[in-house]
């Protein structure tokens, strides 16, 4: 998912220079680029969440975890990737809602170019699940490593 997301990006900055080239040197503006654009930049990011978690790439707080004792610490990250978890699913379901709800009644862009707006909503849904997915694994992970060596594991 990275290395698509990074196309996804890639990708974009195409469209996008690509459009200010022919506005500025053919004066000939889309009414495309921009809406694919942001499309394409909201596939990017909710693919990648989950990626970006399982290399432990999200912004961390490290003064918390040199100021806790590690018993705690491990506590605290436990607490932390459970309500992740929790509002992550919240928002993967209703996601999903949302997306059949425009699938169902054919919800399109108000652009004239009017994609379909379940492609948008299907990719949140589809990012936000398997970052809960990644989080629950993140949680089984480190509940086990932390049963087999005794409580001496990293994280939580």
């Amino acid at each position: 998912m990275g290395y698509a997301s990074g196309l996804l990006v890639v990708g974009s900055a195409i469209v996008l220079t690509g459009e200010v080239l022919a506005r500025y040197f053919l004066g000939s503006p889309s009414d495309w680029a921009l809406e694919l654009c942001i499309l394409m930049l909201i596939a990017s990011t909710f693919l990648a969440a989950a990626y970006t978690l399982a290399a432990r790439a999200h912004v961390n707080i490290d003064i918390i975890d040199a100021v806790l004792p590690a018993g705690l610490n491990r506590w605290r990250l436990l607490f932390a990737d459970l309500g992740a978890a929790g509002l992550c699913g919240f928002v993967a379901v209703n996601a999903w809602r949302f997306a059949a709800l425009a699938w169902s009644e054919g919800w399109v862009s108000n652009s004239t170019w009017g994609p379909k707006l379940w492609i948008p909503f299907g990719f949140i849904a589809l990012g936000m699940t398997l970052l809960t997915l990644q989080y629950l694994v993140q949680i089984v992970d480190a509940r086990l490593a932390s049963l087999l060596t005794g409580g001496r594991h990293g994280r939580a």
